[in-house]
């Protein structure tokens, strides 16, 4: 059977048959029990028109239940402008998928080196690289950079406040890494920087990793972690929503060596799951071992302005075995649309946005606890996001949200985790303590 979107001709099959010592691809298989081969005809639908294709994703489209969404724990419902579509499909941006030769990837080269100075200037820190998958990769990558850093040293403390995805990425990686990942205890919902002081003190600690707001919401007090960290040489590490840094203050102001999280919150629309985009920054002495593409600006032989791949020598395609990373791929696609939701928003319309967030998740709160059926579990400062105890049965209570059209918070061992975004109107946050009152 032929298939004309197949490259290779009969000439080319019969050549590379030849070349493995048989004669037909029946003879080629015969090893195959005959019991598992496929002998009959694949059962693919008839051919469709555009028109027809689109109304069939439609309907399939239909099928799927709009929720108002108060869940969060790491991906959140924000506002996307509609223009960020558009201006990702511009020619210019879409060149190259590796921005190796520079010649023609000027635009793709530019993006991201708008993308890593906006970053660097959200996290306050040096350098940005352009990009990670996501968040918790982006976290794993930083835990490696720690101990690479470090060299000798294997261990890394990682907070108990920390996101459960990002720990269990972390777990994934150090047991193929040989990392040792211990954990700092927490105390009423925050870091224990006791516990960390009396761990960093048994040596061998090439970094620590926090996360701001953490796993509860909480916004943390880290006042006096990083001198604690750098006083036993060991890198101090942050993991933060990019879109809250808009308000709080930066992991560059804590004297963080390195910030990470994910940029999903700049605008990229939840999508069940992904595509996102992971940030990574770090202090200019380490930006040799940090992983990912870095973009620098130069003058081409014109004396005119030019964007490049820059210190290389980092990377996997250059010296695979003692790069910083085999990472290979830098989601540029959702760096540009970041760079674009950052330079549409501005500066006021980033503060505006996670002011509205903040200010609508304690209008939540007030009410959830005025019910009197809700208290907090941890009273403590919180930024967009709060865990709560419900005196009733919480998958009770939770089916009851969906039922009346809302996504109702995480569920978690203690209790439900709430988020409000810029997107909740006063209205939708009445409605959902209605409900939650019956």
């Amino acid at each position: 059977m032929n298939f004309k979107y197949f490259p290779h001709t009969d000439e080319d099959l019969q050549a590379m048959l030849e070349k493995a010592g048989v004669k037909t691809l029946d003879e080629l298989y015969a090893q195959v029990p005959e019991s598992i081969r496929f002998r009959g005809d694949y059962e693919l639908p008839s051919e469709m028109s555009e028109l027809e294709v689109r109304q069939l994703f439609e309907q399939l489209g239909s099928q799927n239940r709009q929720l108002t969404c108060f869940a969060g724990a790491g991906v959140y419902d924000h506002y996307t402008p509609s223009v960020i579509p558009y201006l990702l499909s511009r020619s210019e941006f879409l060149t190259s998928y590796t921005p190796y030769q520079a010649e023609i990837s000027q635009g793709t080269l530019h993006y991201i080196f708008e993308y890593q100075s906006m970053m660097a200037e959200l996290t306050g820190m040096d350098i940005s690289n352009a990009s990670m998958y996501d968040g918790t990769t982006a976290a794993a990558e930083a835990m490696m950079m720690a101990v690479a850093a470090g060299k000798k040293q294997n261990k890394v403390l990682v907070s108990a406040t920390l996101n459960d995805e990002t720990r269990a990425v972390l777990d994934t990686y150090a047991l193929h890494q040989g990392i040792e990942l211990l954990t700092i205890e927490a105390c009423d919902g925050v870091t224990s920087i006791d516990d960390m002081a009396q761990k960093l003190s048994q040596g061998g600690v090439a970094g620590v990793l926090v996360q701001q707001p953490n796993r509860y919401g909480i916004v943390e007090d880290y006042s006096g972690f990083a001198d604690c960290c750098h006083q036993q040489k060991a890198l101090f590490m942050m993991s933060s929503v990019a879109a809250d840094l808009a308000l709080l203050k930066t992991p560059g102001e804590w004297g963080a060596d390195v910030a990470v999280g994910d940029g999903q919150s700049l605008g990229i629309p939840m999508q069940f799951g992904g595509p996102y985009v992971g940030y990574m920054c770090c202090t200019e002495k380490l930006i040799r071992k940090m992983p990912g593409r870095i973009v620098g600006m130069t003058k081409d032989s014109r004396d005119q302005r030019a964007f490049v791949l820059t210190l290389q020598a980092r990377e996997q395609h250059i010296r695979r075995q003692k790069a910083t990373s085999n990472i290979c791929s830098n989601q540029s696609l959702m760096a540009l649309f970041v760079t674009v939701y950052l330079s549409l928003m501005g500066k006021e319309g980033l503060r505006e946005a996670a002011q509205l967030s903040y200010d609508g998740a304690h209008y939540l709160k007030d009410e959830l606890l005025k019910t009197g059926r809700f208290s907090l579990a941890y009273d403590k400062p919180f930024f967009n996001e709060f865990l709560v105890r419900y005196d009733g049965d919480i998958d009770t209570l939770y089916e009851r949200f969906i039922e009346a059209g809302f996504l109702g918070g995480v569920k978690q061992d203690d209790g439900l985790l709430m988020a409000v975004t810029e997107k909740r109107t006063k209205e939708e946050i009445d409605n959902l303590v209605r409900i939650a009152a019956l």
